[in-house]
């Protein structure tokens, strides 16, 4: 499996950091080709699944993934929530954790596994790096766009 970790700084609050981190749909508008559809209601929450489908046309693929802890940030404590990657391509887990900075706003923290059935371990440092980079990016346009 393939780790990688995005940290980024912003000057939002951490409730408000960890709002555009984790209204799911918002990632289809960051992410290349992608569309997401909620599988289960509420939104938001531990037992929330979710479907991120990448691709175009026969080269697309469904990457399933379930809310398993939801710590929303509070009165100071950190927010944690992690994902787990239940598609039958994508498998892992994701965990994007907002982090109060007293005084200068918060920190986010993307950690992730990632498994790609059908890539051979030798490839896992391009997965991270791919990763890493994708995540990134996603990442700084949700923190920077309400």
């Amino acid at each position: 499996m393939a780790l990688f970790l995005v940290s980024r700084d912003t000057p939002l609050p951490a409730d408000e950091a960890w709002r555009r981190l984790t209204v799911w749909e918002r990632h289809a508008d960051v992410v290349p080709l992608t569309r997401i559809r909620a599988v289960t209601l509420p939104p938001h929450g531990a037992g929330t699944v979710f479907v991120a489908r990448t691709g175009v046309g026969r080269l697309a693929f469904d990457d399933r993934m379930e809310v398993t802890v939801w710590r929303p940030p509070l009165n100071g404590a950190p927010g944690l929530c992690r994902l787990v990657k239940r598609g039958r391509v994508v498998l892992g887990w994701a965990e994007i954790e907002v982090r109060p900075v007293p005084g200068r706003g918060s920190r986010m923290v993307w950690r992730e596994e990632v498994r790609v059935r059908g890539v051979p371990r030798i490839a896992d440092p391009l997965l991270g790096r791919a990763g890493r980079l994708m995540f990134g990016r996603a990442a700084d346009r949700l923190l920077t766009h309400p």
